[in-house]
Parts: C-alpha cells; sequence; structure tokens
C-alpha cells in the first residue's frame, strides 16, 4: 500500500484524528495510530499531530503505508484476576444502569496496556461485566498515577453518545491537586499551547509557541480551594481541552507542580513526609446520560491524597457519589 492523503469531509469535521483514521482503516490498533503520530508519520496539513486532535474540513492528512488489513489481530490482554483484584474492583463502582458504569480508578492502574504494562484496567474489564453480553468499554483515560472518576459504557450505543460528548467538550471534568507553592493569581484560566517530546523519562508535554510544530490548543481553568502559608496549595482544576498530561504542564508552567510529580520537576514528597506518588485526582463529571438527563459523579480522594490533606490542615467535603438528573 502507498502513502495516502485523505481531505477531511465536511460530515468529518471536528473529529479526533484516531477516529477520523479507524473510519478509513478500521484494523488499525489505538497504539499503533499513537506510534505513527509519534514518529511522523502520520500528519495533518504536513504538521505533526498528536492521534487526540480533531481535524477540521479540508485539512489534508497524510497516511503512510500500512500493514495488511487481512493479517490476524493480536488477541486481547487479559489480566489474570484472583477473588481479592474481583472483589476490589468491584468495591470501587461508583454508579451502573444499564448503559454506564462508573468506577473510581486507583492511583497506579494504568488505563490500558503498554510496552512494560502487564496490569492494567482494560485487561480486567471482563469482570465488570454484570451479567451483560458485552463487556465495558472504555470511552476515555486517566493517566495512570491519576486516581478518580473513569467513565465506561456497557454497550455500542452508549458508547457512541459518550464518546461523542467527549469529542464535543459536553461535559464538565473536574480534578483536586495538591501543588508546591501558591499560585498567582489564586485563580485563572491558563491557555498555553502543549506538544508531545521523548525523554530519558518517557514522553512528556511541554508549552509551545502557538505556530511551533505539533502544538495543541491546551486551556485550563483553575481555582485555589485552600493553602498552607505559601508552600503548598490546593486547586480545583478543569481543563477545557483534552490533552496528555495538560493539567500537570500546565501546573508546572504557573510555577506550581503537582507533587509527586518527578517528570514535570517536583519529586519533594518523600523528603516532605509525604507518600512519592502523584498528588492529582479525578474528583467529579459531569456529563449527559446516553438516555437523556445528566449524570454527576464524584470519587472520594485517594488514601495518599487523605493523608496529605490531614498533615496539611485541609478539609474536603465528603464525595457526593453518583446523581442522574432529567428525564431517561
Amino acid at each position: 500500500m502507498s502513502v495516502q492523503t485523505i481531505t477531511v469531509e465536511p460530515d468529518q469535521a471536528d473529529m479526533r484524528l484516531d477516529r477520523f483514521l479507524r473510519r478509513h482503516h478500521p484494523h488499525l490498533t489505538q497504539g499503533a495510530i499513537q506510534k505513527l503520530c509519534r514518529t511522523g508519520q502520520i500528519r495533518v496539513d504536513g504538521k505533526r499531530v498528536e492521534a487526540s486532535v480533531h481535524v477540521a474540513e479540508g485539512q489534508s492528512v497524510r497516511i503512510p503505508p500500512l500493514p495488511d488489513p487481512a493479517a490476524a489481530p493480536r488477541p486481547r490482554q487479559i489480566v489474570a484476576m484472583d477473588q481479592y483484584d474481583t472483589k476490589e474492583l468491584l468495591a470501587r463502582v461508583l454508579y451502573r444502569d444499564e448503559d454506564v458504569l462508573v468506577i473510581d480508578k486507583p492511583a497506579g492502574l494504568a488505563t490500558q496496556g503498554g510496552k512494560g504494562i502487564a496490569r492494567h484496567l482494560d485487561g480486567m474489564l471482563d469482570a465488570l461485566r454484570f451479567g451483560a453480553e458485552d463487556r465495558p468499554r472504555l470511552v476515555h483515560r486517566l493517566d495512570r498515577d491519576t486516581s478518580g472518576v473513569l467513565i465506561l459504557a456497557r454497550n455500542a450505543f452508549a458508547a457512541g453518545k459518550l464518546a461523542a460528548a467527549f469529542r464535543g467538550r459536553d461535559m464538565d471534568k473536574t480534578y483536586w491537586a495538591i501543588v508546591v507553592g501558591l499560585p498567582v493569581p489564586l485563580e485563572g484560566q491558563i491557555d498555553l499551547p502543549l506538544a508531545r517530546i521523548g525523554g530519558s523519562q518517557g514522553a512528556r508535554t511541554k508549552p509551545v509557541g502557538r505556530d511551533a510544530e505539533g502544538a495543541a490548543k491546551a486551556v485550563t481553568e483553575y481555582r485555589t480551594i485552600d493553602h498552607a502559608g505559601r508552600k503548598f496549595s490546593w486547586l480545583e482544576l478543569q481543563p477545557l481541552t483534552g490533552r496528555t498530561h495538560q493539567l500537570r504542564a500546565h501546573c508546572a508552567a504557573i510555577k506550581t507542580p503537582i507533587l509527586g510529580d518527578a517528570p514535570y520537576g517536583e519529586d519533594r514528597a518523600f523528603a516532605e513526609g509525604f507518600a512519592r506518588q502523584l498528588h492529582l485526582h479525578a474528583r467529579r463529571l459531569v456529563l449527559p446520560h446516553p438516555r437523556g438527563g445528566t449524570l454527576s459523579v464524584e470519587a472520594e480522594l485517594p488514601p495518599h491524597m487523605k493523608a496529605a490533606f490531614a498533615t496539611l490542615g485541609f478539609t474536603a467535603e465528603p464525595a457526593k457519589g453518583a446523581n442522574k438528573h432529567g428525564k431517561s
């Protein structure tokens, strides 16, 4: 197969690049798409891009020669689970109906597999069928070291509706973080484009100029809820875009890196007596339910962040759990 150049049609405008590619080449896996983007083999209007970028009408997408789609796909990687693992996972279910499943993902558990990742949520999803014919489907991701609210679709209909909601930013995502320092001003908006870079610590994201190669628009709203002098702060973060490591890169950019985030320059957690873990938590997600109405879900802080809150004198209200409002 030779190099292809495909023009984005009107009905494909604002579609994520990975979804656009799978529409034309259904055999492509997410991992393959990300690798092709990372190595610059897939380009949009001649520029390097991430798989999560949204394409616009009239743009040209370059696709390199691809493997024979008739080649047998690799079997899904299933993670072996004992009764304790299954019980722990089931205990993390925050909400369940016929279409949607919401869990509180623990810090340290990867959402999907990858190089060097043998244990991940995607390989455990058969334990969350609850008698359904289909296994749940991931519709978004959290970083391995980020805890909190994660949405799963229980059927194809729900998967389509939820994916469209995430694609259209038709939802409110709220994260809590403990950062080192005190932001100035105490609340505001961070509007800094981001680009993926490599390095000894793996792929990271950094702020770049708007016209830089691979630059992707990234906007985060933040608010300081409490602080311990000028040394540590509790921030509420609301990403208005969904770039890789967006919150981590943006917090570092305003000189208040997230506690325990070594790749972004802040790993003094152990020296200060805190757990050497990323102190970032997906606290709340509010989104349209696939059958109508609005679903709101909150997750309690993970143990290492509860301990840090206690040390710093921060007081958080208990999570409200799950609430669905409006007609179905």
